[in-house]
């Protein structure tokens, strides 16, 4: 077989292996779900620079109307350096955008934030675990477990930043939740 066509081969064999790669869910994820799937993917930029790729994972149906009642993983790939305290303050700022918090609840939850989102690099991944039977959000790092919230509300605050209709990001929303490519 020539040269050409065998590098051919095995670069198609490679991107197809690559693509295959990157449909698979994360550990901390496919444990819990082993017939999880990928709803929707997207990115992320801000004044044209990429922040982060996001995919939701699901382990059944997710529609843009019953997302908050439906288990489901948000992994986020960060493409910069960020640090801890600016996320957990920027986390707070958009859950605000689904409806007032009050002072005294806002520092909690900004506690809350702060304590649970570590500083990240180019290529780290932050993952969020929307569970329905506990009412709770598990937070993990590189996989690597960061804390876990029970309160229902405030879970659904936080993955409303990517999934409540009042987005700031609704084309995000929508490559999210597969409505659009």
């Amino acid at each position: 077989m020539p040269a050409t066509r065998r590098q051919l081969l095995l670069g198609a064999a490679a991107a197809w292996g690559s693509a295959a790669r990157a449909q698979a869910a994360p550990f901390e994820v496919a444990s819990l779900w082993p017939q999880v799937r990928l709803v929707g993917s997207g990115r992320l930029r801000f004044m044209g620079l990429r922040v982060y790729d996001a995919r939701l994972w699901s382990p059944g149906a997710l529609g843009p109307q019953d997302w908050e009642r439906q288990p489901f993983a948000l992994e986020l790939h960060y493409a910069r350096a960020f640090e801890g305290p600016l996320i957990a303050q920027r986390s707070l700022d958009e859950m605000r955008r689904q409806r007032a918090i009050d002072a005294d609840t806002a520092q909690r939850r900004l506690a809350t934030l702060k304590a649970t989102f570590p500083d990240v690099r180019e290529g780290d991944r932050l993952t969020g675990v929307h569970r329905v039977d506990d009412d709770a959000a598990r937070f993990f790092h590189n996989g690597r477990p960061r804390g876990e919230w029970r309160d229902a509300d405030f879970a659904r605050q936080f993955f409303g930043i990517w999934l409540a209709p009042a987005t700031s990001e609704p084309a995000l929303r929508e490559a999210l939740l597969g409505q659009r490519a």
